[in-house]
């Protein structure tokens, strides 16, 4: 468990989400992890389908010595026996994974739980859950039918969960999204996201991780609403 309190404050100051595996086949975590937080993500979450359960909870140690430096998030993806051995601070679940309620017996009293929305169904399941803490909501490009997915999904989770609300959970844009296509993004509502390859198949992953960040650092300092926002999660 991270010895820094306020979680719910860091997290809802979040922006920056990168999504990675364990990196075994290059063996760079740890130096890969701290190129990304230094580029300024605030949150990561450990998804590697291939890895055991072992090679995960090493690869999650790593994580949290590294985040620890620049008081960064981690998350475990889906695995609540996984969670409550690491000791996480935050558990992600998928659209389809146990229920949030169940899950948080897996974590201390003060961790949080993610949840992966594909649909505007599972936004508003999510957002009514008194259990889940936030949301990822995609993916903008790709991967599921036209219609349920897209900008569109990210106008509804806007609309729903606006993110300069102090009251709405934060959600994060996820899927397919770039440096190239960010702005069409943050035109659709989002504040905050959630990349990959982005990051992990970036020649520099800390400039790469710069420039997004930067841009969303750019619109919530020109956004009133979302300064607000910030103060009030510093008094809290």
């Amino acid at each position: 468990m991270t010895a820094l309190l306020g979680l719910a404050t860091r997290l809802g100051l979040a922006r920056l989400m990168l999504i990675t595996g364990t990196r075994s086949e290059v063996g760079d975590l740890a130096e890969f992890i701290d190129a990304g937080f230094a580029g300024g993500v605030d949150l990561v979450q450990l998804r590697d389908p291939d890895a055991d359960p072992d090679t995960l909870l090493a690869a999650l140690r790593v994580l949290r010595d590294v985040g620890y430096r620049y008081q960064g998030l981690v998350s475990v993806y889906e695995s609540g026996a996984l969670a409550e051995k690491f000791q996480a601070d935050l558990l992600h679940l998928s659209e389809r994974g146990e229920k949030a309620a169940a899950a948080r017996g897996h974590l201390h009293k003060w961790g949080l739980i993610g949840r992966s929305c594909h649909s505007r169904a599972q936004i508003e399941v999510a957002v009514a859950d008194p259990d889940v803490n936030y949301l990822t909501v995609g993916p903008v490009y790709g991967g599921l039918p036209v219609g349920d997915a897209g900008l569109g999904l990210i106008q509804h989770a806007a609309k729903v969960a606006p993110p300069s609300d102090p009251k709405s959970k934060p959600w994060f844009a996820v899927g397919g999204i770039t440096a190239a296509n960010l702005d069409e993004v943050i035109a659709a509502g989002a504040r905050r996201i959630a990349v990959s390859r982005a990051i992990t198949d970036a020649d520099d992953p800390e400039a790469a991780a710069m420039a997004l960040k930067d841009r969303l650092r750019h619109v919530w300092n020109e956004d009133p609403a979302m300064q607000g926002l910030t103060l009030k999660l510093f008094q809290n």
